[in-house]
Formats: structure tokens, C-alpha cells, sequence
């Protein structure tokens, strides 16, 4: 008898025990989730704060640190842009690009003027991808578009902007 009345207490435990863990998960599985949800936020507001500066063409860099390369001596480019009402345009532009010369990985301005054909080409794939109208209104997203190219293309950030003067659109 009394092997039966320990089963009876053990069993009575066991489903207690059930019962106390059932209510601990309805009450706290739900505020977890809720403290996943507002971490996970969290975490992406600072690392969109961190990314924020990474591609843009903000120049955060000192003045004496920072060399212009002027993509052929500064000369003008044209490039054919591309047409949404059937006539041809063009823009005409000099194109610079800003270094850091104080990252790592710069060396010197050779390393722009010794690739400049391809450097020219990856400029006209991407201006030559927009109509005149772009051009006009998001300058600076094109030039955001030929900064990211050319950090991919070097694998590095010590370029840190590209530059357009002299601009005129036909």
C-alpha cells in the first residue's frame, strides 16, 4: 500500500510540475519574443548607422590627407547617354577621383592612372546606363554608383569620392 500512495505522490508531482512549466511558457515565451523583436530592431538601427557613410561620396577625410586624380589630365569625357524619347544625348564631363592617402592600401596616384582605360570604360558602362534626365537629378547617384564600382573593383575604400566638372548635356 504504501508503494502505491508514493506512486499517487509522485505521479501528483509530475503532473504539477507539468502544469507549472505550461504556465511558465504561456507567460514567458510570448515577452521574449517580444524582447527578440525589439533587439533584433535595435541591432539593425546601428549597423545601418555604422553602414550609413560606407558608399556614400562624403568626404570625411582631413584636407591634407585627401589627392585628386583627374581622369585623363582633366580632359573632357563624352559619353552617350541612354535615350528614352528617341533622340541622342550626351553628356560632356571631367572626371576626378578622390584618394585617401593615409588608408592602407594606397600606395600612390599610380594606382588610378596606371588603370585608366579600364577605370574610363566602368565610367562609361554606368553614365552611359542613364538617361539625360537622371543625370540632371540624381548627379550624385551616379557618382555614388561609380565610387561603389571602383571600391569593388580595388577591393578597397581608399577612394573615397569621384568628382564631375564641367558638365554639359547635349
Amino acid at each position: 500500500m504504501k508503494k502505491n500512495l508514493m506512486s499517487v505522490l509522485i505521479m501528483t508531482l509530475v503532473l504539477v510540475n507539468l502544469i507549472l512549466t505550461v504556465i511558465l511558457m504561456i507567460s514567458i515565451v510570448p515577452q521574449s519574443k517580444k524582447a527578440n523583436e525589439l533587439i533584433t530592431k535595435v541591432c539593425s538601427a546601428i549597423d545601418l548607422e555604422l553602414e550609413s557613410g560606407k558608399n556614400e561620396g562624403d568626404i570625411n577625410v582631413p584636407m591634407d590627407q585627401i589627392e585628386e586624380v583627374k581622369i585623363s589630365d582633366g580632359e573632357k569625357m563624352t559619353i552617350n547617354l541612354k535615350s528614352t524619347d528617341g533622340k541622342d544625348h550626351f553628356v560632356m564631363m571631367s572626371v576626378s577621383i578622390v584618394l585617401d592617402t593615409k588608408n592602407e592600401d594606397y600606395t600612390d596616384s599610380t594606382v588610378i592612372t596606371d588603370k585608366e582605360g579600364i577605370i574610363k570604360d566602368e565610367i562609361n558602362k554606368i553614365v552611359s546606363s542613364h538617361t539625360i534626365d537622371d543625370m540632371r537629378e540624381d548627379t550624385r547617384g551616379v557618382q555614388n554608383e561609380i565610387l561603389k564600382k571602383l571600391k569593388d573593383m580595388y577591393d578597397s575604400d581608399f577612394i573615397i569620392s569621384v568628382a564631375f566638372s564641367d558638365i554639359q548635356y547635349q
